[in-house]
């Protein structure tokens, strides 16, 4: 196909004068819009207005200036179709050839906190997609360009070609047409959905490469990993990669996971995550504190995990990093000197995260499954002292509170069924993905690496269905039980405490994590 007309159109200016030259260089005519033509004219081309193309005006503040069927006449012409040549010749139908067009930068607007409504409505395109689905559609006879990164290769092909594109060349081209409208329409959806509390009946979602994984959980599975368009953040947002082998599939995976439990909080904090489950965390005065403390809960499990800091990594504790095998290091800021210690495994990935907003709440949790999507509420937060009962004889002391709320927090994040125990806000042992809770308390004492666990805390992310569980952590010398409570047999389950003289506090909110 020849290109003789094409019509140029682009809210991203990138590129576009150099691009409308090599058109013109080519021989081609070329009709523009409002700004785009202004920016065309000023460098010296010569641009139709599309007034003078459709013979109307551009009207309502450029809300009307491309929706005329003399366009649309001549970009949906079956040009093999001797009827259709017919009709075009009787309107006076000139043909255009190719169609260059971006859309209006809704994402970018909607996603400003300043943002008003009628700056965000004002920002849906409605003439562009409209554009590019026709041309899109058309390919046979059109070439559709949107994206300032196909420029070069689009005058390359002309030129080499003697002004001629392939069919292959603009169905590729109408393909990424057809995903950035879909992306476009996604994205206008979730504005709308995101100003109502339901789950809306029809749930648009639209996703972007990010990058391309080595492999998926198992060697011979493809893997890439996207994100989410119009999402405020994701797991790799404003992560810099310093050093080390390119991220696998199963290190994202556990990266969110460890980002997720290190943002509970606010003190100086270190998470170690294996196979999506911690299997250490600690708080500590210190970011090297926190570490040191949180690798001796399970350093046999700690081998090759991903760990999460929310601290700078200074280089007392980059050395102590290097003397273990790490997957992959997680943390806000290199202090000087850390990185060069670290470099030295060149395997080593060493990530800095610069994410600075807030995760939003408003988000929904989404898992695939077959031909589908199970979506709920996002697990936020925890509760607080002030939300909790004690059920109990016996209070807790301000220590054990402390302790106790520790344990929540991770309980949260742990596959149930949970348990974690710790003590001196470090876990003491973790069980996690038992199928009996009693299993999982057992696996937690047999795990824990401390000589006795006398004073130690138990978390329960689901209440204990018997007394068997708790009895066996008050065998062990656990002192203090947080639970949601919420079983038929909560009386026995309290009662086993109190004659141990053991604390328990009830949550009323469990934590499932499947």
């Amino acid at each position: 196909m020849r290109v003789r007309r094409a019509l140029l159109s682009v809210s991203d200016k990138r590129g576009i004068v150099d691009f409308a030259r090599g058109l013109a260089e080519a021989g081609v005519e070329l009709v523009s819009t409002g700004g785009t033509a202004a920016a065309l004219q000023a460098e010296g081309l010569t641009v139709r207005p599309i007034g003078d193309f459709t013979g109307f005006p551009e009207i309502l503040d450029g809300r009307v200036k491309t929706l005329h069927p003399r366009l649309y006449a001549g970009l949906l012409a079956v040009r093999s179709d001797p009827e259709h040549l017919r009709e075009a010749l009787e309107q006076d139908v000139e043909f255009v050839d190719l169609v260059c067009v971006n859309l209006y930068p809704f994402e970018r607007t909607a996603a400003r906190r300043d943002a008003t409504e009628p700056e965000i409505i004002e920002d849906i395109d409605i003439g562009g997609p409209t554009m590019l689905r026709a041309a899109a559609k058309n390919f046979a006879y059109t070439a559709v360009v949107t994206s300032p990164e196909s420029y070069d290769a689009v005058l390359e092909e002309l030129e080499a070609e003697d002004g001629r594109l392939s069919l292959a060349t603009r169905k590729s081209l109408a393909a990424a047409a057809f995903h950035l409208t879909a992306r476009y329409e996604a994205a206008i959806a979730r504005w709308f959905a995101e100003g109502h509390d339901d789950f809306p009946a029809t749930m648009v979602r639209a996703y972007e490469k990010v990058i391309d994984l080595p492999y998926g959980e198992n060697p011979h599975q493809r893997a890439a990993y996207y994100k989410q368009v119009g999402a405020r953040r994701h797991v790799l947002s404003h992560v810099h990669q310093h050093h080390g082998k390119e991220l696998s599939y199963n290190n994202v995976l556990d990266l969110d996971a460890a980002r997720a439990l290190a943002g509970e909080f606010t003190e100086p904090a270190c998470v170690i995550v294996k196979h999506n489950n911690p299997c250490g965390c600690a708080v500590g005065a210190g970011v090297e504190e926190a570490y040191g403390r949180a690798f001796a809960t399970d350093p046999l499990s700690a081998f090759g995990g991903i760990v999460a800091l929310n601290r700078p990594v200074d280089r007392a504790t980059a050395q102590r990093l290097y003397e273990q095998f790490v997957e992959v290091l997680i943390a806000p800021a290199y202090e000087e000197g850390a990185l060069e210690v670290l470099c030295q495994k060149p395997n080593l990935r060493l990530l800095e995260d610069a994410e600075r907003r807030w995760r939003s709440g408003r988000e929904p949790a989404m898992r695939a499954v077959e031909g589908g999507m199970l979506v709920q509420d996002r697990d936020i937060g925890v509760e607080g002292r002030t939300e909790m009962e004690v059920v109990t004889a016996r209070e807790p002391t301000d220590e054990e509170w402390a302790q106790l709320l520790f344990a929540w927090r991770v309980c949260k994040h742990v596959k149930s069924n949970a348990i974690v125990l710790a003590r001196d806000s470090a876990t003491a042992g973790i069980g996690a993905g038992q199928m009996s809770r009693v299993d999982a308390v057992r696996l937690a004492i047999d795990k824990s690496r401390l000589e006795s666990l006398r004073g130690a805390a138990l978390a329960s992310d689901a209440f204990f269905p018997f007394s068997d569980g708790p009895e066996l952590a008050f065998g062990a010398g656990v002192t203090a039980v947080i639970q949601p409570g919420g079983s038929k047999r909560d009386p026995e389950v309290v009662d086993a405490a109190d004659r141990a003289g053991v604390t328990m506090v009830f949550t009323n909110r469990r934590h499932f994590r499947h």
